[in-house]
């Protein structure tokens, strides 16, 4: 869901109460009882930041890009494709200064997950230092707890040499600038990206799993199920973006990533010709979807379906896949443990709604009490929750 407005109806697009629900309680839907945390896209004009959005998240063909006009509204977006998949991204245009007087940036910032600055590398990028600068300085005031995520983008002109120059100068002033204003715990992650390769999907899974209260659960059940199956590397992706939500401990490498993206491509694009007959519309990718390629160098990429969004990736020795029974079994146990958490986080979520319920409730009978001519005391409500917790 997309939704675009002009930047001075901001102030005005929430109401003040259901904004300060919003902020009070964490929740984007103050009845849906969904944690969706916001990533702010900000930037100077011109640097890439509608084009990362409409690759990553619309399937847009880089080259495609080149036509997009410059962004002069304020684009907000829900990204709800998977079980632990869920956030908003919130695209500033760069032209617009949002720390005027006629924006509230407390209550952007106060219910914000993490902030991503785009600076274009191939650019004077003084001044988006200047802007980094005090937009960190002004979010970390209101919220110290936002992830702040420095992308250096359109590098893909530019030599591996001049990649990390930029990035090392990036990173020293920047760095320098926080210190000088005595702001030293602000910690600022920076990664080298292009819409014309893997980097910059590589570096939103790196954003995204930060806002995934699961994370390590995800990671310890992934170490375990390579342990006992004689996998080297396993990710689970969220197939829809082909951002990864979760790797084993080991290194992720560059290409192994890419590797995996393109064994996604294929699987949708093979399920889309052959997969479907005419009376079927939409998923091409089920509980059916299972793929096995074996490259020229004794690996073997096994792809298989763990739930309508999500799909677990694995590299392995061919002396390994001959144990294929013994793997099956492991990821189903590894699939059951994956609907656990799920549901989990079911329960927490529609624990959540009912107290915000009674709190919603609560609140009309203050209001509809307060309107009445006659005075009398307003009996509490005692509400009683249950915080489920993921071991």
């Amino acid at each position: 869901v997309t939704e675009c407005r002009p930047h001075s109806s901001l102030s005005g697009e929430l109401s003040r109460s259901e904004e300060a629900f919003d902020l009070a309680s964490g929740f984007s839907d103050p009845l849906s009882g969904e944690v969706k945390p916001r990533i702010l896209l900000m930037g100077l004009r011109r640097s890439g930041k509608s084009s990362i959005q409409k690759v990553v998240f619309h399937k847009m063909s880089p080259n495609e890009t080149l036509f997009l006009e410059s962004t002069n509204k304020i684009c907000r977006e829900d990204v709800s494709n998977s079980s632990f998949v869920s956030f908003q991204i919130w695209d500033f245009p760069g032209q617009i200064d949002f720390f005027d007087p006629t924006f509230d940036y407390e209550m952007i910032f106060r219910g914000t997950g993490a902030l991503i600055f785009v600076i274009d590398s191939q650019d004077d990028y003084v001044e988006a230092l200047s802007r980094l600068h005090l937009t960190v300085t002004r979010a970390y005031k209101v919220n110290p707890e936002i992830n702040f995520e420095v992308f250096i983008h359109k590098v893909d002109g530019l030599s591996d040499d001049a990649k990390i120059e930029k990035q090392r100068d990036i990173h020293k002033r920047a760095n320098d600038d926080l210190a000088d204003a005595g702001l030293e715990k602000i910690h600022l992650s920076l990664y080298l990206t292009s819409i014309y390769d893997h980097s910059i999907f590589e570096a939103f899974s790196k954003v995204v799993q930060k806002l995934i209260p699961q994370l390590p659960t995800l990671e310890n059940l992934l170490n375990i199920f390579i342990s006992n199956s004689g996998i080297e590397k396993a990710f689970l992706f969220d197939v829809v973006s082909k951002i990864y939500i979760a790797t084993d401990s080991s290194p992720v490498d560059m290409q192994t990533y890419e590797l995996c993206c393109d064994m996604i491509d294929v699987v949708i694009d093979i399920s889309c010709i052959y997969g479907l007959t005419e009376e079927e519309a939409g998923q091409p990718y089920d509980k059916e979807s299972m793929a096995i390629i074996h490259l020229n160098n004794t690996t073997v990429m096994y792809l298989k379906e763990v739930t309508k969004f999500l799909a677990l990736v694995c590299f392995l020795r061919e002396e390994s896949f001959e144990r294929k029974g013994l793997i099956d079994y492991n990821f189903h146990c590894f699939k059951n443990a994956i609907q656990e958490v799920f549901d989990v986080r079911v329960k927490v979520q529609k624990n959540r709604k009912l107290l915000s319920q009674r709190r919603w409730s609560k609140q009309a009978s203050i209001e509809s009490s307060a309107a009445t001519t006659e005075r009398r005391p307003i009996g509490g409500i005692t509400c009683q929750s249950t915080i489920f917790k993921s071991t």
